[in-house]
């Protein structure tokens, strides 16, 4: 049974994208069935792992939400034999919209989600940067929920948003709802704020912290713009190896 992960931050800019591409590609590698839900309208997931949005087009994640259609006919192959996603795309935009007044609204991309639950080992859903109603279904869709955080000084100032808003979704929605781990982005070791923001994050949520920290890296930069993985563009980087390290630890706390 698929263990399923929204990785979400309202706070844009906080490597969430780059962390569902890579983190999705190494479980992948390491011998994992992985699905990647793009469920942001910018659609950044989908062309990182290069997808042309002309060969989808009908057959999206909005179709799954709006018109309740079979998210098995939107899955689509990655270059990782074992990484599949389904994506999104500018129709996605308008779909909080048309989800206002829909039957069971909160609750579609479980319903599409549990019928892929046999097929997968895990599932990573990368939500957009806000609390609307796409998060909403990422969240209620999930097992547990893994939250990239910048190391800068507002970085704690919009998590306590988002855990107002999981303690009511456990509350009326999904109440296994668990917080996977927080992980830390775009780190600078030479950076005294950066090694302070480390320390206070580290003494509030503890062994839910991952070990593995993720650093600035150029590499990280610019393999979206090719269409890869970081480890497909370049494997003995510094984001590779941090990225590998995440999910052997993911693994590890999954006892997988």
């Amino acid at each position: 049974m698929a263990k399923i992960i929204a990785l979400t931050n309202q706070k844009g800019g906080v490597g969430k994208t780059t962390t569902t591409v890579n983190l999705g590609a190494c479980l992948a590698v390491a011998g994992k069935k992985v699905l990647l839900v793009d469920l942001d309208p910018q659609g950044n997931a989908s062309v990182a792992l290069g997808l042309d949005p002309e060969s989808f087009e009908g057959k999206s994640v909005y179709q799954v939400l709006v018109d309740n259609m079979s998210i098995k006919k939107t899955l689509c192959a990655t270059e990782i034999d074992t990484l599949f996603v389904c994506p999104a795309d500018k129709d996605l935009v308008g779909a909080e919209i048309e989800l206002v007044g829909a039957m069971s609204r909160e609750t579609r991309l479980k319903k599409a989600l549990d019928s892929l639950r046999e097929d997968f080992d895990y599932i990573l859903i990368d939500c957009p940067p806000s609390l609307g109603l796409l998060t909403l279904n990422g969240l209620t869709a999930s097992d547990s929920y893994l939250v990239p955080m910048q190391t800068e000084y507002f970085a704690m100032e919009g998590l306590s948003q988002l855990i107002n808003t999981v303690h009511l979704i456990k509350g009326q929605l999904n109440e296994r709802l668990e917080l996977e781990g927080v992980l830390l982005t775009m780190f600078d070791g030479r950076n005294n704020l950066h090694k302070q923001v480390l320390q206070e994050i580290n003494e509030h949520f503890k062994e839910k912290v991952f070990k593995s920290i993720i650093p600035r890296n150029v590499k990280l930069s610019e393999c979206p713009s090719f269409g890869k993985p970081v480890i497909l563009y370049d494997v003995d980087s510094k984001g590779a190896e941090s990225y590998f390290a995440l999910a052997k630890e993911v693994l590890v706390r999954n006892f997988s």
